[in-house]
């Protein structure tokens, strides 16, 4: 390892840049892995949209095959991986977080009563940037709270029958685990997923080439998109797991 120096001062080291590259390798590619089972898991709950009978049986698939084991632990070390990447981003220290809030503060001030991104080079595309940066380390820092009570909840269902009858995944217990009092916390989860991962989706694909091809108002498009499609659907499956609501497409496996 070789040591910079100007002026006889230490600035760093010669291996910095390529550390700093393959931080931001681990962190995009757990990111977009974890994103990626997210929108695959939403999928997966959204079967409780087509009634109990069908959560179960994807269920059933899912741990008869022992897909959903190795699943969990190899999304749990990723979880884990991204975090601990993510957070040399996140400011520690309190006057780091107030410099953040300062100028979240600067920036939405500054796009009141303008044309905000009104093209592609518009003088507020920097402002847009920096604040999804912002938002995502602010929904970062919640779904790591969140998230982390997520995953020892559902390791306590999976190996108990905490909320349900019998061990492992089943309708019965994501319907009680909703019902009792938790649906404010996973509309608050959901929320943050979604909007963390398809920005994050984003800001990937602009980090590595991606803008030259195709625009940046094109992809921030397509993230919106995205992004409401899978929202939608995830408040439409918490309304069901709610109990709120009947299974909408039930009808479609009636016997």
């Amino acid at each position: 390892m070789k040591t910079l120096h100007i002026s006889g001062k230490i600035i760093g080291t010669a291996d910095e840049p390529r550390n700093q590259l393959y931080y931001e390798l681990i962190s995009g590619g757990s990111g977009l892995l974890l994103a990626l089972f997210m929108w695959g898991h939403l999928l997966l709950v959204g079967s409780i949209l087509l009634g109990s009978s069908s959560f179960d049986w994807v269920a059933g698939i899912l741990e008869d095959y022992y897909i959903a084991q190795p699943t969990v632990a190899v999304i749990v070390f990723a979880f884990l991986v991204h975090a601990i990447m993510a957070s040399r981003k996140i400011p520690a220290q309190l006057r780091e977080r107030k410099a953040m809030q300062q100028l979240a503060k600067g920036l939405r001030d500054a796009s009141r009563g303008r044309p905000f991104m009104s093209h592609e080079y518009s003088a507020f595309r920097h402002h847009l940037e920096s604040m999804l940066w912002i938002w995502q380390v602010r929904t970062g820092m919640v779904m790591l709270v969140l998230g982390s009570f997520h995953i020892i909840l559902i390791g306590l269902d999976i190996f108990t029958p905490l909320f349900g009858v019998t061990t492992g995944i089943e309708a019965v217990s994501s319907l009680k685990r909703v019902q009792l009092g938790l649906w404010p916390l996973y509309g608050l989860l959901l929320l943050c997923v979604e909007f963390h991962a398809s920005v994050g989706l984003y800001r990937l694909m602009v980090k590595w080439g991606a803008g030259s091809r195709i625009t940046r108002t094109t992809l921030r498009r397509i993230e919106q998109v995205m992004f409401w499609l899978l929202l939608g659907l995830g408040i439409l499956t918490l309304v069901v797991l709610a109990g709120w609501l009947s299974p909408p497409l039930a009808f479609l496996i009636a016997d």
